[in-house]
Order: C-alpha cells, then structure tokens, then sequence
C-alpha cells in the first residue's frame, strides 16, 4: 500500500497532469510541422526539464514523442509532406486519398491506429520490462562491459548511409566521452589546459547543437523554401471512419501494432523500418491491397499502427537494461542520469514508485494522444501553414537560453555551437549523427565497467569471459557484426548477379 500512496502522490502532482498533455498538444503540432522534428523538440526542451522533478520533466518529453508519432500523419496525409521520417510509409495512400476528398476518414484512420498501436505498445512495457530488469540484477561489472559492447551495435543498425560512417560517427562519440578528467586516476585527458572541459563536454549543449542547430544552419544558408504549405494543398473533408471501414482495418491495426512492439523493442530498428514491414504484411493481406499505393485505409493504419507501435517498446531496453533503442532512448538516457536515475535493474529494485508512475503516465497519455487527434486536428492543420522564417527564430533562442541555463556559463553555449557546426559536417559527409550520440553516452559506461573488471581481477584480461551472460553476449554481438557486414554484401552479391 505503501508503493502505491508514493506512485499516486508522484502522478497526482499539478506539474505531472499539465505537462502530460501540454506535451502531448506539442508533439502533435511539431510532428505536423514539416521541418520541426521529435529530436529536435525533444533536444531543446531537454535543459528546461532538468529544472523539474523527474516524473514532470520525463513525460513531457515522452508526451512530445508520442504525440509527435501521430502528429506526423496530419501533413503526410494533407499535404503530402511527411512531418516525421516514419510518416514517409503513411503518405503513399494518404495523400492520395485526401485528393480524393477522403482526407479526414484518413486522418480518423490514423488516429484509431495510432492510439490502439501506442495502447498495446505501453501494456508490453509493462509487462515486460519489469521480467527483463529481474535478470539484469544478476549483472556485475563484466556483464556490463559485455551489455554495452553489445549495445554499440546499434550503431550498424541505425547507419543507414553506410556501415564504416556509422562506425566513424560512433567512434567519434567513444573519444568525445573520454574529454574529461580520468574517473580512475584523474588525469586529463584532451582538455587542452582548460578547466571548463575537466568534467567532460555538457551532454545538454552538445545533444542541442547537433540536432536542432543543423537544420536552422542549413535552412538559412541553404535554398530558401518558405511556407511549408498553402491552404489550397488541404483537402480535407469533417469525414470519420465508418464502423465498417473500421471493422475492415482493425485487423491490420492489431497486426501492426504488433509488429511495431516486436520491432521497436530491437535497439537500433526504429519507427520507420516498422512502418515499412508493416505496410508490406498488410499489402499482401489486407482487404483493399489492391487500393495500396491508390489511396487504401488499411495502407494508412499498417503505417501508423506500426509506428505508434514502437512508441513504448523503444523504452523496454533502455528502462530494463540501460540500452538506448534510438536517438529519442539515448536522449532519455542522458535525461534520467542528470535526473540522478540510473536506467535498469536497479531502477526497478530502487525507485519501483517511479516506474509504476511512468506506467500510468504512459497509459494516460495514450487516451490523451486520441483525445487531441479527435477535437484538435481541424486547429493542427492550420498551423501546419506557419513559416519557418517565424518557427526557428524562436527555436534558435530557445537553444540558446537552454544551453546557458544548464551551468550559467558562455562556454556551455560555444559548445552547442560547435556541436551544431559538426552537425553540418556530418550531414554532408552522411554520418549519421544518431551514432555519435550513441557512442558518446555509452563510453563513459563502457570505460568505467572496464576499469572495473580489469581492477578487480588485477589486470586478467579473461575475466572479460569469466561469465555465461557475458558469453551471450559476445555471441549477440557477434551476430549482429556479421549480419551488419556479411549479409548486406552477399545480398548486393545475388542483386548483383540477377
């Protein structure tokens, strides 16, 4: 009774029950703006929340993400411009049927998936989590090594512009995480003499230049491309989904959603790889697969369901074992250690309370997501037409502010500068900068486990293999290296030949 009077104290607090939907309103507005990412809302947002309790500061930012995941559908479906990278999948049959007049059955179609893909995706944390964190308590610090070993594995997975630049961005982001003074033997290390960089680089200035700077420096200095919209590109209509076009898709919702869970709670694979094997099953399935490409409903709910699908379940590794399943995971890492919460087994076993309150947060948000998309999706269309000449003025302020509130100090804000001039540099050279972010959160943790093990075992470098779960590991990651290398070449080889 106990844990649940704390869990309800922590939910019932006012911060809790107005920056859950706030958040949820944003994410929806920001995935309809074209131009305005998750990552780069979430990556602003980040240092005012650290002046929050945690629970406040993390579901408003899980809000941004959930509500941004559905938000994305509105200006794929009626402006055929998809306002996040997953709603790429959704825009083939929605904006076909928005010319044909049908656009709100599509964004009905939407809404319904996206709420019922994030509702099963939440009750699989649930459900989940919690069984995976229970192994975790077995981890030592040679576990640990081998965990993170396995984990910089996402880097291949995420590299979608080539193995050896994700590698590269991934290997920039391991030096990055040793600036600083030696946790060990305290000697510096790439300093350069000065002591603004002996606590390493600030994770917040560095996360917000490298992405939200980028794509203000790049629009500015780039081709100019103005409005995002015209009013005369909406063509949508007051239609709902009738309860037999409902009952027709449902099935491909509840087919997506899974897909989405299973998907999602594989580090690396993302919403966007969902949506498209979704669309694929639900192409050779779905009643109207012959409408796919044409204007389809169930086209319209495999996408969304799958991406919603991801929403939760991205959260499965990085709430039980510490692992960041994508950039959004890795921002919530850096988000929970500042909030003196440390992701894993021992969250569970020490701050039960929090997690139980995460859940119920989560799950209400989920009726908040389908709540906005019912009543406010005639008001998010119309500002889906703002200029970004107005928008990143003000996103561009607020990076700056943020940037300087985590430490009241200048060098914070020359850092997020310079990060989001490397931000440009990795865009041109297609480095992905999802990897560099990976390698730099998890090499403080991969430096420390290692020390760990090599003090405890007085320099044995085989109590690195001491362990059944370690081996396991080291096997995963093998695995994985040779699907990243091996397979994608023998694939190329056959595509080759054909």
């Amino acid at each position: 009774m106990e844990l649940w009077a704390s869990t309800f104290d922590l939910i019932l607090d006012w911060r809790v029950l107005v920056f859950l939907p706030l958040g949820v309103v944003m994410g929806a507005i920001i995935g309809a703006i074209p131009g305005l990412t998750i990552t780069m809302s979430i990556s602003v947002l980040l240092p005012f929340t650290l002046f929050l309790d945690p629970l406040p500061g993390l579901v408003l930012l899980l809000g941004i993400s959930k509500g941004g995941l559905f938000g994305g559908s509105i200006a794929a479906i009626l402006l055929n411009v998809p306002g996040t990278p997953a709603a790429a999948c959704t825009m083939l049959d929605g904006y076909p049927l928005a010319r044909k007049g049908r656009g709100g059955e599509a964004v009905d179609t939407a809404l319904w998936a996206s709420f019922i893909g994030d509702l099963i995706s939440v009750l699989a944390l649930v459900l989940l989590a919690g069984a995976l964190a229970q192994l975790g308590l077995r981890f030592g610090p040679v576990e640990l090594f081998a965990l993170i070993v396995f984990s910089l594995t996402v880097i291949a997975a995420i590299s979608t512009s080539g193995l050896l630049k994700g590698i590269v961005g991934g290997g920039l982001g391991l030096l990055a995480g040793t600036i600083g003074l030696d946790m060990v033997y305290g000697s510096e290390r790439f300093t350069f003499g000065s002591p603004n960089l002996y606590d390493g680089l600030a994770f917040m200035p560095l996360l917000v230049g490298l992405f939200a700077l980028p794509d203000i420096l790049l629009y500015y200095f780039g081709p100019r491309q103005g409005r995002v919209g015209t009013g005369s590109e909406r063509r949508s209509t007051v239609m709902r989904l009738s309860r037999q076009d409902f009952r027709m898709v449902l099935p491909t919702i509840l087919k997506g959603s899974t897909i989405g869970v299973i998907l999602g709670a594989i580090p690396g694979i993302g919403a966007t790889a969902s949506t498209f094997v979704s669309y694929s099953e639900a192409k050779r399935t779905a009643p109207d697969r012959d409408e796919f490409g044409k204007g389809a409903l169930s086209g319209v709910a495999a996408a969304e369901s799958a991406n919603s699908g991801t929403g939760a379940s991205t959260l499965i590794p990085l709430l039980a074992l510490g692992i960041p399943g994508d950039v959004v995971g890795a921002m919530l890492l850096g988000a929970f250690f500042f909030h003196g919460l440390a992701p894993g087994p021992l969250l569970f076993a020490n701050n039960m309370d929090f997690v139980q309150a995460l859940y119920i947060t989560l799950l209400i948000s989920s009726l908040i997501v389908l709540v906005v998309g019912r009543y406010g999706v005639r008001y998010i269309q119309r500002i889906v037409e703002v200029p970004r000449d107005v928008l990143f003025p003000i996103v561009l302020v607020l990076t700056v502010i943020g940037a300087f509130a985590i430490s009241n100090s200048i060098f914070a804000v020359w850092v997020m500068l310079a990060a989001g001039l490397l931000g440009v540099v990795f865009r041109a050279l297609r480095i992905p900068e999802a990897a560099f972010l990976i390698g730099f959160v998890l090499s403080p943790l991969l430096e420390n486990n290692m020390q760990r093990v090599l003090i405890i075992s007085r320099g044995d470098y085989m109590a690195f293999f001491s362990s059944w779960i370690a081996l396991l590991f080291y096997a995963a990651t093998l695995a994985a290296i040779i699907g990243g290398i091996l397979l994608p070449r023998i694939r190329q080889g056959r595509v080759g030949r054909a």
